[in-house]
Formats: structure tokens, C-alpha cells, sequence
């Protein structure tokens, strides 16, 4: 029994079991996987799913393309290069390239291929691409427009979607866009054309003193008046877009002159208002903000010596307002706004010209607050 006891005291065997903490999951500075989630699709819906891939994977390819390993087909460039490459890795990355080996096979055992017009080491960092869909940062910035020409000419959309993204991130610039732009239409790149196109338009002056604008003046004349129309329309509209906010601030200062009209008269006004309405001390501030110009137009009006149409400018304005508050007003036996049965009486007389121009400033008003034809107040 000593013994024992000895044993359950000192010996690990005899007390509570310890569960060694588990170790942390292999991140993304200590893995050599790739771990990301991507959609799947399957007759048209999605699926939750995963992706796992190593950069030994990734290095395993770029060995393939670097070592030329078991290459069955030659692509020769500009200045005597030759690049070695395989026949079905290039025929899956390219359908253009799938159709000119198409038409190779059974020649020989040793294919061959031709891409010119750019340089050597631009067809390397595009050939490279179809394999890891990788690239490196100093060769995207030098040969990105060859790039983007190979990624159209040989319809591989990934490639294009990456160019475009770089020219947009910071590759664009003030120098190079009107060659880019023309690139941009050859290339069907919609989203940089555009991109392009904005950038022309808000920087005309710089631009259009460039060497890519001269060039483009000599070797495509026809887009160049294109551009000067956009140029045109953008101004014009422009022009058109400041003229309907001023129409519309003036339609909304009437909109709260005439809500001012009605406070003073109906409700009364702690600066202005009916003469049996008596204030107390400790009313609030006035919330119509057009209240304080009304009062002192108001005054003018009630004291002014003339008081007729077209004798004061002031008492003109006072009278249009009040002709406007009437062609406004749903029921004038219960307005308190003052002459405004009188004014319908007199819009009954009215010609069928002035009529028409007041329903149109009246239908103006009511669209700039869009009240749909609610009453006014």
C-alpha cells in the first residue's frame, strides 16, 4: 500500500490527465498552399466549394516552361528567338493557338509556330502566363500594351482582364493614353477605352499637346474629330447640367417663399404677421428660412407710395408672388393669404398665353418638390 501511495502521489500516472494544447494551424506565411474559396457552378447554380494549390505546383509549371521539358512545338519570334513549348498546354490556354496547331499536325515531329511584331522577351512573359498564370511585376509595366495586343490576338481573357487592371491601377498615364485609347478600340477593351475616354475629356488641354495626340492627328485624323465632338457634347452638356440646377434652385427658393407667404399670413410670424396675433416671449426662432426676405418686401408692399403693377420693382415682385401663391392655392375661401380670391377671379380673365405660362412655372415648382400633384398646402 506504501508503495502505491507513493506512486499516486508522485508519479504522473496517479493524478488528472493533461491534454497538450494543439498546435496552430499552418497559416499563410508558414504554408506552401494557396488556400482560397472560389465559387462552382453546375447546370447554372452555384456550389460552396475549395481550392487548394501549392506553390510547389506553381513551381513545378514555371520548371516546365523554363526547361523546355519534352517541348513538341517551337515558337520563333522577332531577331531569330525561339521559345520550346507543349503542343497540349498551349492548345487548352489559347483556342487561336489550338486551331494553328490543328493545322500543323502530322507535318513532323517537330511543330513550329510563328509570333512577330513584338518583342522576344514579350512573347516569353505571355507564353509563361498560359502556363502559371504568373508574371512578374517589371515585365507587366515594360510589356504590358504587347501583352494586351497577344492576350486579344490569341483570345486569352484572363491575361486581357489582368492588363486592363494594371493599366487602370497606375500604368495610364497623361503621355500614353491616346496610343493606349487607339489600343484600347483595336483590342474590343471596352472598360479601358472608356477609361481612356474620361481621362482625355477631363485633361484636353495636356493631352491634346502631346506627342501621342500629334501622332494620332497625322495617322487617324477621323478619331480626332471624334474626340473634338465628345469634347463638344461633354461641354454642352455640361453647360445644360448647370443650367437645370440654377432652374432648380430658383424653382425651390419660390417653393419656400411660397410656404413662407402662407406661415406669415396664416400662421403668423415671430418678426412678421397678422396684426391681431399677439407673440410670446419665449416663441422659437422662425423655421422658414425665406421668412426674413418676405419681411422686409412685405413692409416695402404695405407702406410703398406707388403699389401698382409696374410702378416698383419691389411691389412687382410682391404682386407676382402673390398672383404665383393663388395659381398654387387648392381653396382660396379658407386662405389667409391676403388678394388671393381676388387673384382668381382674375386668372379667369386671363389670355390663354399668360395662362399657359403660369401652368408651366406652377407644374415646374411642383416637379422640383415633387409633390405629384398633391395639394400645396
Amino acid at each position: 500500500m506504501g508503495k502505491m501511495d507513493s506512486i499516486s502521489e508522485g508519479s504522473p500516472l496517479g493524478s488528472e490527465k493533461i491534454v497538450p494544447v494543439a498546435p496552430p494551424l499552418p497559416g499563410p506565411t508558414t504554408s506552401s498552399y494557396h488556400y482560397h474559396q472560389k465559387e462552382l457552378m453546375m447546370n447554372g447554380s452555384n456550389l460552396s466549394g475549395y481550392s487548394c494549390v501549392s506553390t510547389a505546383t506553381i513551381d513545378l509549371w514555371e520548371r516546365l516552361f523554363d526547361e523546355g521539358y519534352r517541348a513538341d512545338v517551337t515558337i520563333d519570334t522577332e531577331n531569330g528567338g525561339i521559345i520550346y513549348a507543349h503542343t497540349n498546354i498551349l492548345g487548352m490556354a489559347s483556342p487561336v493557338m489550338k486551331g494553328m496547331l490543328k493545322k500543323l499536325k502530322g507535318r513532323g515531329r517537330q511543330q513550329s509556330i510563328s509570333i512577330r511584331g513584338v518583342p522576344n522577351d514579350a512573347v516569353r512573359v505571355f507564353i509563361r502566363f498560359l502556363y502559371s498564370s504568373c508574371y512578374e511585376k517589371e515585365e507587366m509595366e515594360e510589356f504590358v500594351l504587347h501583352l494586351l495586343v497577344l492576350s486579344h490576338a490569341f483570345v486569352v481573357p484572363q491575361l486581357k482582364q489582368e492588363c486592363v487592371r494594371q493599366l487602370e491601377q497606375g500604368l495610364l498615364t497623361m503621355e500614353n493614353v491616346i496610343d493606349i485609347f487607339q489600343l484600347a478600340l483595336l483590342c474590343d477593351a471596352p472598360r479601358l477605352s472608356f477609361i481612356c475616354h474620361r481621362m482625355i475629356m477631363r485633361n484636353f488641354i495636356a493631352i491634346s499637346a502631346t506627342e501621342g495626340w500629334q501622332a494620332m492627328k497625322q495617322s487617324h485624323p477621323f478619331l480626332e474629330k471624334e474626340l473634338l465632338e465628345s469634347l463638344i457634347y461633354e461641354e454642352n452638356r455640361q453647360k445644360e447640367r448647370i443650367r437645370k440646377l440654377n432652374e432648380r434652385r430658383i424653382y425651390l427658393q419660390l417653393y419656400e417663399a411660397m410656404e413662407a407667404l402662407v406661415h406669415i399670413c396664416r400662421d403668423g410670424c415671430q418678426t412678421i404677421g397678422p396684426h391681431d396675433k399677439d407673440f410670446k416671449a419665449n416663441q422659437v426662432p422662425c423655421r422658414y428660412a425665406a421668412c426674413k426676405g418676405l419681411e422686409l418686401l412685405v413692409r416695402h408692399f404695405a407702406g410703398c407710395k406707388l403699389r401698382v403693377p409696374g410702378g416698383c420693382v419691389h411691389c412687382k415682385r410682391m404682386w407676382q408672388l402673390l398672383e404665383l401663391h393663388s395659381w398654387l392655392c387648392t381653396n382660396s375661401n379658407v386662405c389667409g393669404v391676403s388678394l388671393c380670391r381676388n387673384f382668381k377671379e382674375r386668372i379667369r380673365r386671363q389670355s390663354k398665353k399668360e395662362e399657359i405660362k403660369w401652368t408651366l412655372l406652377v407644374e415646374k415648382i411642383l416637379r422640383t418638390k415633387t409633390i405629384a400633384g398633391a395639394p400645396f398646402f
